[in-house]
């Protein structure tokens, strides 16, 4: 079955105070996909965010993020009040997420809230806390000790702390018993916001594909509750850690700082750590892309300490043997293999033996020539078409600053030449429509013609805009709507 559907992160949703959350707005995207003819409604990590503000470096890979949760429906509830709400400032430009301003305001009022939720006693919250014991206890520990300690990684916290001696833990515990009720509270209220969200979703035929970074923080609860299980040393310090070897867009590589795993360890306890993951994955959407698919057939280990990602070696990941163990759990689970970057035949093979369909991004293909693997010529039903991704420009930037060449072979290919960027965006995005991948991707920045104002990300930097683009409401326009119906129904999407 085709189908097509747009790329919008949560945060970049309208919404009253400040970030995309699961207020309103989010239902009536809801409805603006439905009416556009979309099934498909791609959204980035959902975890709470660290240092950075990037989605892919998160404190868990099982929580939520508590910026995402409505302050509207909270007023509803008589948690909050409107006048509490507007008076704390979060409205920021519209435009941005300003993140540092979300983390000093919103907290203290969803603090506020966890105040006058009587949460003890409530039946519904008493069950969740029982139902994801699994890994909300070590988390709801792990930020309420951030907090004791001034938001420091957990590498920083005394020896006591950060090598878990059990003394010391379940005086902390003690200790710090309604903090860590708060953070429980917080992740209660997202998933029961997310659940109720995700099946309107489904409700009006819309699923939700969900983004899981192969790699957890490693300032994160799950390094520091489970170090036996990533490539640390009996002192807790990393021995190796995750990034992408030198290319051509990067002399130094990329030094991403992730634990790596110790998949010897995963293997003996029979995947389960990442069968939970995918479990939890499953709960929240209903396909699930896995990011740096490619790591778990070879992935590029960086020595400690060093500086760049030069010295770094591939070593074997589990290959094929998760999956089999995954499948035999969760075997009707929808999964899509991010393989975009460096391609060996092992890891073409991995990505077949999967089943999964891997992904095609039309920016990856006119810079060389009519065999790049990107161009439609070349593409299978199994697959994804993007026209970006959430690290790539948005494609009006990207034709933009396109040089001769490039340009040059996109318009042979659309056949399109005296016609301005726009067009040729409104054109890429009929070609995506029309590969005969069984899913279409378009992020929504390229059918609104944002420019390099709306980048989501750019990879291997800190700072700037990264994460932090707003779609405003009033670009919703008619017209738009009227336009991805079109294409979409004349593609059979």
């Amino acid at each position: 079955m085709r189908e097509s559907g747009i790329l919008l992160p949560v945060s970049s949703l309208p919404s009253p105070f400040g970030i995309g959350c699961f207020s309103q707005e989010a239902y009536e995207w809801i409805d603006y996909l439905k009416k556009c003819g979309q099934h498909l409604w791609q959204i980035l990590p959902l975890g709470p965010v660290s240092y950075g503000d990037s989605p892919y470096q998160s404190f868990s890979t099982f929580a939520g993020n508590p910026l995402y949760i409505s302050l509207v429906d909270l007023i509803e509830e008589e948690l909050l009040t409107w006048e509490e709400c507007e008076g704390a400032g979060l409205h920021g430009d519209g435009q941005y997420v300003d993140y540092g301003l979300q983390f000093e305001k919103r907290y203290p009022l969803l603090r506020l809230a966890f105040i006058r939720s009587a949460c003890e006693s409530d039946e519904d919250f008493f069950h969740f806390c029982h139902l994801q014991k699994f890994w909300l206890d070590d988390y709801a520990l792990y930020m309420a000790l951030k907090e004791k300690n001034e938001w420091k990684a957990w590498m920083d916290w005394d020896e006591d702390l950060r090598l878990r001696r059990l003394e010391r833990i379940r005086k902390e515990q003690e200790d710090l018993k309604e903090e860590i009720l708060f953070y429980k509270y917080l992740q209660f209220l997202f998933f029961r916001q997310w659940e109720k969200l995700r099946a309107y979703a489904n409700e009006n035929e819309v699923r939700i594909i969900g983004d899981l970074p192969i790699y957890v923080a490693m300032d994160s609860a799950d390094a520091w509750t489970h170090p036996d299980l990533f490539q640390f040393d009996e002192e807790m310090n990393p021995i190796a850690v995750a990034g992408c070897p030198p290319d051509a867009f990067s002399e130094d590589g990329q030094l991403w700082g992730n634990p790596l795993y110790r998949w010897e360890a995963h293997r003996a306890e029979g995947y389960r750590w990442w069968l939970l993951r995918l479990q939890q994955a499953a709960n929240w959407y209903d396909i699930v892309r896995i990011d740096h698919f490619r790591g778990f057939d070879e992935y590029y280990a960086i020595p400690y300490g060093e500086e760049t990602a030069k010295n770094g070696e591939w070593e074997p990941g589990p290959g094929m043997e998760l999956f089999e163990e995954l499948k035999k759990v969760l075997p009707d689970l929808e999964i899509i293999a991010e393989d975009l970057g460096l391609m060996t035949d092992s890891v073409r093979k991995l990505v077949k033996d999967s089943g999964f369909p891997n992904m095609k991004v039309l920016q990856f293909a006119f810079g060389s020539d009519a065999k790049n693997d990107h161009l439609p010529h070349w593409h299978k039903e199994n697959m994804v078409i993007y026209t970006g991704t959430h690290d790539n420009e948005t494609l009006m930037q990207h034709l933009g600053e396109a040089g001769e060449y490039e340009k040059r072979r996109i318009r042979e290919f659309l056949n399109s030449w005296d016609v301005d960027d726009r067009l040729l965006c409104d054109r890429l995005i009929r070609m995506a429509h029309g590969s005969v991948a069984k899913y279409c991707i378009i992020p929504m920045q390229d059918y609104l013609y944002v420019g390099a104002e709306g980048r989501l990300n750019h990879p291997s930097t800190l700072g700037g805009i990264n994460w932090q683009w707003r779609m405003q409401k009033h670009l919703l326009a008619p017209d738009i709507e009227q336009k991805i119906r079109y294409i979409t129904d004349f593609y059979a999407r």
